[in-house]
């Protein structure tokens, strides 16, 4: 059985074969922590895009040409 590496309990060998190296419950810790830094904007022409830099969120701020 394969230990997690942040909390070091053991895992399902079936987990670590998909290529988790942490336990359910620490891995969802960790995709929480990085789905608060996501945002959903809207596009010009009605689609939704998700952002997670900066960057992309201040090149889709532009009024549109």
């Amino acid at each position: 059985m394969p230990r997690c590496n942040e909390c070091g309990d053991t895992y399902p060998a079936a987990r670590a074969a998909l290529g988790y190296k942490t336990c359910l419950s620490c891995g969802e810790a960790e995709a929480a922590k990085l789905r608060a830094g996501w945002t959903v904007v809207p596009l010009h022409k009605g689609n939704y895009t998700r952002v997670t830099r900066k960057e992309e969120l201040k090149q889709l701020n532009q009024k549109a040409r």
